[in-house]
């Protein structure tokens, strides 16, 4: 992994790291750097989980649909009413639309995730036995299902690689260096390719959580993120050859 040795920024630490003006590694590479930030969040958010409530795959496949342009406090609003209402997949196929969108319609866009939902549950019985396939090639052919859903289900309800990028994933790739794509395809085959494939599921997850809590899309904390020193977006103020200069999240 190559290193480029740059100056520590003058001030507080975070997470109990004593300001220092001694010298700090930053990753030269996208792998380097993305190896780093890894390890980072790992000991920032060791317990990171799918914030989506779900009790198996059936759900978690169902509340992920739902997920999109909402957010996922919506969506756990919604789910038990829902799973109560169809709690398997033969359920789901036979619902009718209007009863599922009346359930599902505060979280948007209500009657294309209905007949998502419902034709889910129709290709879940029809083609896999009632049960939620694990091969992505197979998920991404169920309605409502793009990549992205169906490595959140691998990932989390499977302990299987997959590396879901969603907004977070793709604005933060992007802020740290990681990837200079803007398709999700693109970035997640990048993180892919420098990451092992057991660790590609839970880097998603910490750095979803760390773009919800720290590194927001307007107005990211930079004074408070353990990645600040080595993001090439930072916009904390850094000493440089004796005096201060500013640098502006691009």
């Amino acid at each position: 992994m190559a290193f480029d040795l740059q100056p520590a920024h003058a001030g507080e630490g975070t997470r109990g790291r004593p300001p220092s003006l001694c010298p700090v590694a930053r990753p030269r590479t996208p792998k380097g750097r993305t190896r780093e930030v890894a390890s980072r969040l790992a000991d920032e958010y060791p317990e990171a989980i799918c914030e989506l409530d779900h009790r198996n795959p059936y759900e978690l496949l169902a509340a992920t649909i739902l997920s999109a342009q909402t957010t996922d406090t919506r969506v756990n609003m919604v789910t038990p009413a829902l799973f109560a209402r169809y709690p398997t997949p033969y359920d789901l196929a036979a619902a009718a639309p209007p009863d599922v969108e009346h359930i599902v319609r505060s979280t948007g866009f209500y009657a294309s995730k209905a007949k998502n939902l419902i034709g889910m549950g129709q290709a879940l019985v029809e083609r896999f036995d009632g049960e939620v396939p694990t091969a992505l090639a197979d998920l991404v052919t169920i309605p409502g299902v793009g990549r992205k859903t169906g490595n959140v289900v691998r990932s989390v309800a499977f302990d299987l690689p997959g590396l879901p990028v969603d907004t977070h994933v793709r604005r933060l790739s992007n802020r740290l260096g990681l990837t200079t794509q803007d398709d999700p395809v693109k970035i997640e085959l990048e993180l892919n390719s420098y990451l092992p494939a057991r660790e590609r599921g839970r880097f998603s997850l910490r750095m979803i959580l760390h773009g919800r809590r720290i590194c927001d899309a307007r107005n990211p904390q930079c004074g408070r993120c353990v990645l600040e020193d080595i993001c090439p977006s930072s916009r904390v103020p850094r000493r440089v050859a004796g005096r201060r200069t500013q640098v502006v999240a691009v």
